[in-house]
Formats: structure tokens, C-alpha cells, sequence
């Protein structure tokens, strides 16, 4: 595949520390993200990442059985993906559904109350009389 030299161990020893020090990073983001979101690109990043460094030890050992796994783990990660932002989005459809019924039951309540309040304004107050 490739001419091998000591520059080409080295370079590929690098970009494989590289890559697991990116991995480490993204890792922490999945770990400490404030939001599901973040968190699930986190692990979209990993798993990218993965498949990039499976590539660069196919190439490095010369095992063409790597990319086949790399491949497959490929469509996983991107399965995987997916349905996590269909729970995504069904999660905020819910929680939008939510917020909309409490709204309108807060304002059925304002409506029940100004009418109350409207029955006792209306009237006119009687002047005691002296």
C-alpha cells in the first residue's frame, strides 16, 4: 500500500495520538454536556473519530479486513444517530405540546378571574347615606 520508513511509523503513531487525544475531548463533551443534544454529537464525534482511526491502522498494519469493519461501523454510527434525533425531536414536540396547554390553561384562568372581577366592578357601589 505504502513505502514504509521510519517517518511513515512515525507519522502514523501521531496521527493515532492525535486522534485518541480528540476522542478524550470529545468524550468529556458527551460526559459533561449541558444539553441531550450536545451530548449526542459528542458521540456522533466519537464514532467518527473511530472510524478514521480504524482506517489509518488498516492502512498502517496493511489488514484490508479493517476498512470492511470500518464500513460497517460506519452505517451503525449513523443508525445510531438517527434514531437518537428522532427521540430528540419527538422529546421536544412533547415538551412544546406541553408548554402550550399550560398556557392556555393559565389563560382560561386570567379569563375566570377578570370575569369574576368584572361581575363585582360592574356593579355600582351605593353612597351610604347620611
Amino acid at each position: 500500500m505504502f513505502q514504509e520508513t521510519s517517518y511513515s511509523h512515525i507519522f502514523f503513531v501521531c496521527c493515532m495520538i492525535g486522534l485518541a487525544v480528540i476522542i478524550f475531548f470529545c468524550l468529556l463533551r458527551a460526559i459533561l454536556g449541558p444539553r441531550f443534544t450536545d451530548r449526542v454529537m459528542a458521540a456522533n464525534m466519537i464514532g467518527t473519530k473511530s472510524i478514521v482511526f480504524v482506517c489509518i491502522l488498516a492502512v498502517f498494519l496493511e489488514e484490508s479486513f479493517l476498512i470492511d469493519v470500518a464500513l460497517i461501523y460506519a452505517m451503525l454510527s449513523f443508525l445510531a444517530v438517527v434514531v437518537l434525533s428522532k427521540i430528540i425531536v419527538l422529546r421536544e414536540r412533547v415538551a412544546r405540546e406541553r408548554k402550550i396547554e399550560k398556557i392556555k390553561l393559565e389563560k382560561l384562568k386570567i379569563v375566570d378571574r377578570s370575569h369574576e372581577e368584572g361581575s363585582v366592578e360592574g356593579k355600582d357601589e351605593e353612597v351610604p347615606k347620611q
